[in-house]
C-alpha cells in the first residue's frame, strides 16, 4: 500500500523513500490515516446512533438507535472523547514500560477494531462495549505511534524531522476529513451498523498496513525503554486487581439494590476525568525536586491548562450539540443537491489542511517583521475566537426558533471561526508544553496536555447530566461569555504569566 508513495532519494539509487522520508513514514503516515478514517467515521455518527428512535431525533430519519435524549446524548459523547485522551497517560505508560511502542499499538489496532465490531452489532450492551474498547484502544494507539515517528530520524536535529510530522500530521486531517463523507453517509442514511463495521475495516486496513510495514520501523519501537521490575509488576498487578475488585463490588450492590442507571457509570468517570487533571498538576507542581525555574514555569503552565480546557469545553461540542442542531434545523441541500448532516464533520480537517500552512507562513511572516503575537496572545486569540464562534451560533439558533431551517454557511462560518482558534492555541499549547515541562517529566507532560481535553469535555457532559440544555440560547451565550472573558483575562495578565515563564516566550 506504501511502495506507491515512495521514491527512491537523490543520490541513493535503489533506496526507497517516502518523499524524502525514512520509508517507516509510510507505514505510520497510512496506519494513523486509517486509524483516524474509522474513530472520525464513527465519531460523526454517535449522536445521531443515540438519539434516533426517539424524540429528540430529526424529522425523516431513519430509526433504529437508542431513542435517547439529547442531553443524554452529549453526555455520552463528551465522556467517550474525554477518555480517549485519559487513555493517552496509561497508553504512554504500556509503551514506556510495559510491551514498547510498536506492540503497544499493534494491541491497540486489534482493540479497536474490536470496538467498531462491537458497535456494529445491535443493542445498548454492544454499544457501550464498544465505545469502551474504541477508547481503550485510541488512547493507548495515540501515545505511541507520534513517538514511532520521531524514532525514525537521527534525533531532534535531523533536518527531516519537522517535516516528517507534517506529513503525518497530514494523514491524520485526511482521514478525519474523508470518514464523514463514507462512514457518515452509510451509517446515518442507511444503516447504522453498516456505518460501524466500515469504521471496523477502516481501523483493520490500518492495522493490516502497520503489520505490512513494520519491517521499515526503526528497531527502537521495538524496545521498552524502562521495562517494569518483577516487584512493580507485582505492585501493578496487585493494586489494579484490587481496585477492579472494589469496583465490581461496588456497582454489584448498585444493581442488586435496583439503583443503577446510566449515570452510575458515567458521573464517576466524569468526576474522574476533572480530578485526574488535578491530581497530576498537583502531584507535579509539589515535587520538591523541582527547581525554583521550573516551580514558576509549572506556576504558569496552569493558566494555559486551564484556558485550553475552557477551549476544549467548546470546541468539542463540534460533534454533539453542533452536530445535532445540524441535523434538526439546518437545511440538508445546497443548490438543490442533498447531503447527509455527517458532512459537517469534514470541515475542521478540510479548513486545517487549507489554513494551517497559511498560519505556518503568516508566524514566519510577522516574525521576520518583529510582530509575531507571542503564546500568551496567541492563546488568548484562541479562546476569543471559539467565544465568538458561539455568540454566531445564536444568531441561527434564533432563527430556528419558529421551525424554520436555516441555511448550512451559518455552521460552515462557525466551524471555520472554532478552526482558526484551534490553530492560534493547539499547535501552540504543545510547543508550549515542551518547552515548559520539568526535567523530570518531559516524557509525561505531553499526556498532561491531552488531559485539558479531558477536563473540558468532563465539563460538558457534568453539565448535560445535571440537566442543563447545551441547546438553549441561554448556555450557548453563557459558553461565549466565559470564553471571551477567560481569553481577555489571559491577555490582561500576560506580563505576569510571561514572568512566571522565564525564558519560554
Amino acid at each position: 500500500m506504501a511502495s506507491s508513495l515512495t521514491k527512491d532519494r537523490a543520490g541513493t539509487p535503489g533506496e526507497k523513500t517516502f518523499f524524502g522520508h525514512p520509508r517507516g513514514l509510510a507505514t505510520l503516515f497510512m496506519t494513523e490515516m486509517w486509524e483516524r478514517f474509522s474513530y472520525y467515521g464513527m465519531r460523526a455518527l454517535l449522536v445521531y446512533y443515540i438519539v434516533s428512535g426517539g424524540a429528540d431525533m430529526a424529522k425523516g430519519s431513519q430509526g433504529g438507535g437508542l431513542a435517547m435524549t439529547a442531553a443524554t446524548a452529549t453526555a455520552i459523547y463528551s465522556v467517550y472523547v474525554s477518555m480517549v485522551y485519559l487513555m493517552a497517560l496509561p497508553g504512554g505508560w504500556f509503551g514506556d514500560r510495559v510491551w514498547g511502542a510498536r506492540k503497544t499499538v499493534t494491541i491497540a489496532g486489534f482493540v479497536i477494531m474490536g470496538g467498531h465490531l462491537a458497535l456494529a452489532l445491535p443493542g445498548q450492551a454492544a454499544f457501550f462495549a464498544g465505545l469502551i474498547l474504541v477508547a481503550i484502544g485510541s488512547g493507548l494507539l495515540k501515545a505511541n505511534i507520534s513517538t514511532m515517528v520521531g524514532h525514525l530520524y537521527d534525533g531532534p536535529e535531523d533536518p527531516r524531522r519537522d517535516g516528517g510530522f507534517t506529513l503525518f500530521y497530514i494523514g491524520i486531517n485526511l482521514g478525519a476529513f474523508v470518514a464523514p463523507f463514507v462512514i457518515g453517509t452509510v451509517g446515518k442514511e442507511y444503516n447504522w451498523h453498516l456505518g460501524f463495521a466500515l469504521a471496523a475495516l477502516g481501523m483493520a486496513l490500518g492495522l493490516a498496513q502497520f503489520l505490512f510495514g513494520t519491517r521499515h520501523l526503526s528497531p527502537k519501537s521495538s524496545v521498552v525503554p524502562n521495562p517494569l521490575s518483577d516487584e512493580e509488576r507485582r505492585t501493578v498487578l496487585t493494586r489494579v486487581g484490587l481496585g477492579a475488585l472494589v469496583i465490581a463490588v461496588f456497582y454489584a450492590g448498585v444493581v442488586a439494590l435496583g439503583m443503577y442507571t446510566l449515570n452510575w457509570a458515567m458521573v464517576p468517570l466524569m468526576l474522574a476525568g476533572l480530578l485526574i487533571p488535578i491530581a497530576v498538576l498537583t502531584k507535579i507542581k509539589r515535587d520538591k525536586d523541582l527547581s525554583t525555574t521550573e516551580q514558576s514555569k509549572m506556576t504558569g503552565y496552569i493558566w494555559f491548562f486551564v484556558a485550553a480546557a475552557v477551549f476544549w469545553m467548546i470546541y468539542d461540542q463540534g460533534g454533539s450539540t453542533l452536530s445535532l442542531f445540524a441535523d434538526s434545523k439546518t437545511a440538508d441541500t445546497v443548490f438543490g443537491l442533498g447531503f447527509s448532516a455527517t458532512w459537517y464533520q469534514s470541515l475542521n480537517p478540510l479548513f486545517v489542511m487549507a489554513l494551517a500552512p497559511v498560519f505556518a507562513w503568516l508566524w514566519l511572516w510577522l516574525a521576520r517583521k518583529n510582530q509575531e503575537p507571542n503564546t500568551i496572545v496567541k492563546f488568548a486569540m484562541g479562546l476569543v475566537l471559539v467565544g465568538a464562534s458561539f455568540f454566531v451560533f445564536i444568531v441561527p439558533m434564533n432563527m430556528a426558533g419558529d421551525g424554520t431551517t436555516v441555511s448550512p454557511m451559518w455552521l460552515v462560518s462557525i466551524y471555520m471561526i472554532q478552526t482558526i482558534g484551534e490553530l492560534c492555541l493547539s499547535p501552540v499549547g504543545l510547543s508550549v508544553t515542551t518547552k515548559m515541562a520539568p526535567q523530570k517529566y518531559a516524557s509525561q507532560m505531553m499526556g498532561v496536555w491531552f488531559l485539558a481535553v479531558t477536563a473540558g469535555d468532563c465539563t460538558t457532559g457534568l453539565l448535560s447530566t445535571a440537566g442543563v440544555d447545551l441547546n438553549g440560547i441561554g448556555i450557548i451565550a453563557l459558553q461565549a461569555s466565559l470564553a471571551v472573558v477567560a481569553g481577555l483575562a489571559v491577555f490582561m495578565y500576560r506580563k505576569k504569566v510571561q514572568a512566571l515563564m522565564g525564558d519560554v516566550h
